[in-house]
């Protein structure tokens, strides 16, 4: 039967994880176009910062779909919202040319939702 307030939670939830693969993926990786210049330790401290406001976001993202998903369903929920973040992420900030393995790493990724959500 249909549960809004299950509704609202899982949106919650996509939503919070998204905004944290956001600040995540910069963190991770933007130093590689914005501060390759810079010590790597000044990397670090930004990094560090950026994932700091991450984790505030992922944390509670991660109990609230706890609530509604089992840990292997939030697993593959992070690794399908970590790609759909980070190709865009590739292919606009770090002007890196489109490639057809982002595709094939998608449908595997299909595969594991299939899996992971079957039952």
């Amino acid at each position: 039967m249909f549960n809004l307030s299950n509704l609202s939670g899982s949106l919650s939830f996509i939503g919070l994880l998204t905004l944290s693969n956001v600040f995540m993926t910069f963190a991770w990786y933007a130093h590689l176009k914005n501060l390759s210049a810079k010590p790597w330790w000044i990397a670090v401290l930004l990094s560090w910062a950026i994932a700091l406001f991450e984790y505030t976001l992922q944390v509670p993202a991660n109990r609230i779909g706890y609530q509604y998903f089992s840990l292997g369903q939030l697993k593959i929920a992070q690794e399908v919202i970590t790609l759909a973040v980070f190709v865009p992420f590739a292919l606009f900030y770090m002007e890196e040319p489109f490639k057809t393995d982002y595709i094939w790493a998608g449908l595997c990724l299909l595969g594991a939702v299939y899996f992971m959500f079957r039952n």
